[in-house]
């Protein structure tokens, strides 16, 4: 099992806050740092210092950091055209050494779109325009030559398809989410990883058949992945100390997260990993607290 760092920065970080942490996590043994691809505050709160651009962000990681890999969940497809993507993934990867994963998704949140004058289209379009951003994310990466695509909402005509990235044929691609139809199709096409966010040991087991069904079809096996709200304590009064600083309820977070003592922490993973699961990322709301980040390093990693 490996553990990954994953954090929100729409909540309210700089630059240099996650420099710390991805840092942090690096030294501390951890496989991968991650954040989430937002432009505004989810949520009510003060948004304090406003959120920053998830790929500049990860181009300066990959100049600061050496092996911890690095990556989006997720990217939205509604916030960049296909072509100028590809090239700032591939670049990202150039600088990192071959080290980034790409998080992609359809787009979810209207309310930063409205904010930042960022259309957003119906569902079904932007499933429909996320679905063409794979295929041409993909077609042009691996592209021996040059690369054309038509499809009804984007074209791409005779693209000399470079920069490359560094990982061959292509960086890894995580979908994730909990549809029913049209995630477990697509993550089974186009995705490497698929990653079930912020969901409970049943509904896990059930996005991961689904997933599993889909690939019986593309005849293609993935790695599967949670994601889970964390906070880690020494004891019970450190567990609700930490609870009580990002807002979070102590009588539902441990039902939907990874809430409580190392001990109880490790048997929960345990569980995962009975499901299939090969990665967890713990979403750290509190980047400030290297403490804990610290805690998990010496009394979690370890053991899963």
């Amino acid at each position: 099992m490996k553990l990954r760092i994953f954090t929100e920065p729409q909540q309210g970080a700089t630059y240099d806050d996650l420099l710390t942490v991805a840092q942090a996590a690096e030294r501390l043994g951890f496989d991968a740092f991650f954040r989430s691809d937002h432009y505004m505050r989810i949520g009510p709160g003060d948004p304090g210092v406003g959120s920053t651009d998830a790929w500049i962000t990860l181009a300066g990681l990959a100049r600061e950091t050496s092996r911890i890999r690095l990556g989006t969940l997720v990217t939205p497809a509604t916030f960049r055209l296909p072509g100028p993507l590809a090239i700032s993934i591939a670049q990202v990867d150039q600088m990192s050494g071959g080290r980034v994963e790409l998080g992609f998704g359809t787009g979810w949140f209207d309310t930063e779109h409205a904010a930042y004058g960022i259309p957003f289209p119906p569902q079904n379009e932007r499933f429909g325009r996320f679905e063409e951003q794979l295929e041409i994310l993909t077609g042009l990466w691996t592209a021996e030559k040059s690369f054309s695509f038509e499809g009804s909402y984007y074209r791409v005509a005779d693209s000399p398809a470079l920069p490359k990235p560094v990982q061959r044929p292509r960086p890894p691609i995580i979908i994730g989410g909990f549809g029913a139809k049209r995630t477990p199709r697509l993550a089974a096409t186009y995705a490497d990883e698929y990653n079930l966010p912020f969901h409970t040991l049943d509904d896990t087991e059930k996005a991961f058949a689904r997933v599993r069904a889909a690939c019986e079809t593309t005849g293609r096996s993935l790695t599967y992945s949670v994601a889970q709200t964390t906070v880690v304590g020494a004891d019970r009064a450190e567990v609700e100390r930490r609870v009580a600083a990002i807002g979070e309820n102590p009588d539902t977070l441990p039902v939907g997260g990874l809430c409580g003592t190392p001990a109880e922490i490790v048997e929960k993973i345990g569980k995962f990993a009975e499901l299939g699961a090969e990665r967890v990322y713990l979403q750290i709301m509190d980047l400030s607290d290297l403490e804990h980040l610290e805690l998990i390093a010496a009394e979690v990693l370890p053991h899963v």
